[in-house]
């Protein structure tokens, strides 16, 4: 059994105002191209179809345009609610959506789903828990414990949930379970950050079903996998959708599972989407105006740092983003900014890493030896004090 493990759309979502419209749309056709190309029996969209839980009209019609096309009598797709969608409206439309072999969960259920799929009818068994969001938990945690104890009993309560889901599971059948989660050991970054801040509620990899195959997340953005007894994967966002996110490479996940055998995974990259890139033009508006000369990233999403010794003009700022429609960000950095920037870089250093940087500049580039640096370091007093960084940092 082949399936694609997909998630984090964030339909409807713009770049400060940006439509990105016909991007996702791009992915989406560029999604079902592959789910034909790799012979999927299943698609599996872990949470996050929406980037808000009232979404504009054309990226529900986005959607439900686009699931139609993706699922057939032979390969259903499932999709689960994230933490931008609203559950009860994202699963309005379960009803209709089951007769096209659409299957959609707003909120956690108790029993494991057995379905067929593919041609040959496999029997495809899925765990699923949309996110579960502490304030749909906190009622069953209780409002006397502390941050900390609401954590463990958060993490706790989810680990409940999904053993009754694994002692579900049977041994003839491929065992999938998705949620959509921040799990321990998750790297998240650019738009998820807010959520992890505001959200710091985490799962252990070890409260994942024991007996599943795979584990397929959704709520990062960055493609990773966790370390666990099975994979536990997130597919990642399938478009940038922050320039911290410029070098992410994204993907989307296609898992080969028979109900003997360890579950196996690759990634397919996708091509969809204008690449976010960051521009630092530390040899002022002349360098700019070069780039954009010769056609530099003419396709991309731009966050320009320009370094420049004066104010720019609003004539100067119109006349960039209309040589570039894709500049969204035009930050300038003065030199003040610049050498209070490496001032505090300067202090952040060890005075012994500090000395090797002056004495190189000095010397113009000659290191120094391991006399000279002690006499130095003995001279302000630092030996001691780097002796025993020395040590922690080799174990001696």
């Amino acid at each position: 059994m082949r399936l694609l493990h997909t998630a984090d759309w964030h339909l409807g979502k713009s770049l400060e105002g940006r439509d990105r419209f016909a991007e996702q749309e791009s992915f989406l056709e560029e999604l079902i191209q592959i789910a034909e190309d790799q012979k999927v029996d299943a698609i599996v969209m872990a949470g996050d179809v929406f980037d808000s839980v009232n979404p504009p009209a054309h990226a529900e019609r986005l959607f439900y345009d686009y699931a139609q096309r993706m699922a057939s009598s032979e390969r259903p797709l499932f999709v689960i609610a994230g933490n931008h969608d609203h559950p009860e409206r994202l699963s309005a439309a379960e009803v209709m959506a089951k007769s096209s072999n659409i299957h959609i969960w707003g909120a956690p259920v108790p029993e494991v789903r057995t379905v067929a799929v593919g041609r040959d009818r496999e029997l495809l068994q899925l765990a699923v828990l949309p996110y579960p969001s502490e304030s749909r938990l906190k009622a069953s945690l209780t409002d006397e414990l502390n941050e900390k104890d609401l954590q463990l009993a958060y993490d706790q309560k989810l680990g409940v949930l999904f053993d009754s889901l694994n002692d579900q599971f049977r041994s003839d059948c491929v065992r999938i379970a998705t949620s959509h989660v921040f799990a321990i050991g998750g790297t998240a970054e650019g738009v998820e950050r807010p959520i992890e801040v505001g959200g710091a509620y985490t799962i252990g990899s070890h409260q994942f079903p024991i007996n599943a195959q795979y584990v397929a997340l959704g709520h990062l953005h960055r493609a990773q996998t966790l370390k666990g007894n099975v994979p536990i994967r997130y597919a990642g966002s399938p478009l940038a959708y922050s320039f911290s996110e410029s070098q992410h490479a994204k993907s989307v996940t296609i898992i080969e599972a028979t109900p003997d055998k360890a579950a196996t995974w690759e990634e397919v990259y996708v091509n969809s989407g204008r690449p976010l890139v960051r521009w630092e033009a530390d040899e002022g508006l002349s360098q700019v105006f070069k780039w954009l000369d010769e056609g530099k990233d003419a396709d991309a999403w731009i966050d320009l740092k320009l370094f420049t010794n004066e104010a720019l003009s609003m004539e100067t700022i119109h006349q960039l983003r209309k040589a570039h429609e894709g500049i969204v960000h035009i930050q300038p950095i003065f030199p003040e900014q610049q050498a209070a920037k490496q001032q505090a870089n300067r202090a952040s250093l060890p005075i012994d890493d500090m000395f090797h940087a002056f004495y190189r500049k000095q010397t113009g580039g000659a290191e120094v030896t391991e006399d000279v640096l002690a006499l130095f370091l003995e001279l302000v007093g630092e030996t001691e004090e780097v002796n025993e960084r020395e040590t922690s940092l080799t174990g001696n």
